[in-house]
C-alpha cells in the first residue's frame, strides 16, 4: 500500500503541546498536576529495552512523559546501545522490546520469533528520522551533494575538499585544499544501514559495498554511537559524516542539501523527509509493518536520506506483554507522535500511525 502525505502534513502543522486523554487504570494513577496518558496506556510494571541511538532523544522524551503521567509504578529503561545490540538483546531475552533503524533481517526474524511463544516478532515503525549529512568546513556554508559524489567521498575516491566533483556541485563555495576526514559508526547501526542503502540504491556505479549495519568501506574514522559522531564532527575540522537529524540539530551542525531523484537539491527538514514517504510501501503482513522506501524518489522537494526506527516487540508470548503494549500505545498515539516534531524527528503519516496503533492493540 502507498502511504498518503495528508496526515503527515497535518502532523507537522500541529504544536508539540501535549493534550493527552485519560490514563487507563491498572492500579496506577497519574501524578498530581500532570496531564494524562493516552487511553489504556498506564500499566504498573517495569520495562527494559535497548537499541537504536537514532531514536534515543524521542525515547527519552516519551519515557519522561509516560512516567510523569502514569506514576512511579510504570517505568521504562531504554539504553541507546545501537540497533544491532538491541536486536541481539531481544533475541537473548534481555530486552523486553528493541529499537532498530532497520526491520529485522531474514536471518534474524526466526530467532526473534522464537522469543515470542505462540506469536511472532513484529516490526513496528515508530519514528521517522531524517539522516543528515553533516560536515565541518570553515567558511563553506550550504554545501550540497549528489549521491554519486557522496559515494566517492565515503569510499575514499574523493579525498580533497576542493575536488572538481565537489566544486562542480557547489559553485562559488569556499572549498579548502584540505584532506577530507570521513567519519562513520564503529558499532552496528541502523543509521549506517540506511545511509549505505541510499548510496547502494542511487549510486550503484560508485558504491560497491552494499548496505549493512556494520560499516564496510575502507578508511575513515570509526566513532561509536550517534552522540559520538556529533561530537567528533563538531570538534574536528574538515570532517564529514551522517547522523540522525535530531543529533545534528542538538549540536548545531551544518547539514548538506542532497540531490533527489527529481534532480533537485533538497534541504533537510521534517516536511521534506516526509515527502519521501509518499511512495513507501508496507511489505510486512499480519500486523508486521516493515516498510520499503524509495530512496530514488522523484517527488518534488523530497529529502531522500531517511530512516524509520522500529520497535521490535512480540505479538504474543512476552512475559511483559501488558507493559510493552501500554507504553507502545502511548508512543503510537496521536498525542505521543506530536512530541516528535519539536525534537528533530517527523511524526508518522496518519495512515501509517493508525496501522501501528492497530497492531499494538493486538499485543497479548
Amino acid at each position: 500500500m502507498k502511504l498518503q502525505r495528508s496526515g503527515f502534513v497535518a502532523g507537522i502543522a500541529l504544536t508539540a503541546t501535549i493534550a493527552l486523554t485519560a490514563c487507563g487504570s491498572d492500579n496506577n494513577e497519574p501524578q498530581a498536576g500532570g496531564t494524562s496518558a493516552a487511553p489504556g496506556s498506564c500499566v504498573s510494571g517495569s520495562l527494559t529495552a535497548q537499541g537504536s541511538t537514532a531514536q534515543k532523544n524521542a525515547m527519552d522524551e516519551w519515557i519522561k512523559a509516560y512516567q510523569q503521567q502514569c506514576g512511579s509504578g510504570s517505568t521504562v529503561d531504554y539504553q541507546g546501545t545501537g540497533s544491532g545490540a538491541g536486536i541481539e538483546a531481544f533475541i537473548a531475552g534481555t530486552a523486553d522490546f528493541a529499537g532498530s533503524d532497520s526491520a529485522l533481517k531474514e536471518e534474524e526474524q526466526p530467532q526473534a520469533d522464537a522469543k515470542c511463544v505462540g506469536g511472532k516478532a513484529l516490526n513496528l515503525p515508530m519514528v521517522i528520522g531524517p539522516i543528515a549529512v553533516v560536515y565541518n568546513v570553515e567558511g563553506a556554508d550550504g554545501l550540497q551533494f549528489s549521491s554519486s559524489t557522496l559515494a566517492k567521498i565515503f569510499s575514499g575516491k574523493i579525498t580533497k575538499w576542493n575536488d572538481a566533483a565537489i566544486a562542480a556541485e557547489n559553485t562559488g563555495a569556499k572549498l579548502p585544499d584540505a584532506n577530507i576526514e570521513t567519519v562513520h559508526r564503529a558499532d552496528e547501526s541502523g543509521t549506517s544501514d540506511n545511509f549505505t542503502k541510499f548510496l547502494s540504491k542511487t549510486a550503484e556505479a560508485d558504491w560497491t559495498y552494499g548496505n549493512a549495519k556494520a560499516w564496510k568501506a575502507p578508511g575513515g574514522t570509526a566513532v561509536s554511537k550517534s552522540d559520538g559522531i556529533a561530537t567528533k564532527v563538531k570538534s574536528t575540522a574538515n570532517t564529514i559524516s551522517y547522523i540522525e537529524m535530531s543529533f545534528a540539530e542538538n549540536q548545531s551542525l551544518q547539514s548538506a542539501k542532497i540531490k533527489n531523484g527529481a534532480g533537485e537539491y533538497a534541504e533537510l527538514s521534517a516536511e521534506s523527509a516526509g515527502k519521501t514517504f509518499e511512495n513507501a510501501e508496507i511489505k510486512g503482513k499480519d500486523g508486521d509493518l516493515a516498510l520499503s522506501l524509495d530512496y530514488a524518489t522523484t517527488t518534488p522537494g523530497a529529502y531522500p536520506i531517511v530512516l524509520v526506527t522500529y520497535e521490535i516487540a512480540c505479538s504474543k508470548g512476552s512475559p511483559k506483554a501488558k507493559e510493552v503494549q501500554a507504553f507502545l500505545k502511548y508512543t503510537s498515539s496521536t498525542e505521543g507522535q506530536k512530541e516528535l516534531s519539536e525534537l528533530g524527528y517527523a511524526p508518522l503519516p496518519e495512515s501509517l500511525r493508525a496501522k501501528v496503533a492497530e497492531s499494538v492493540a493486538t499485543i497479548a
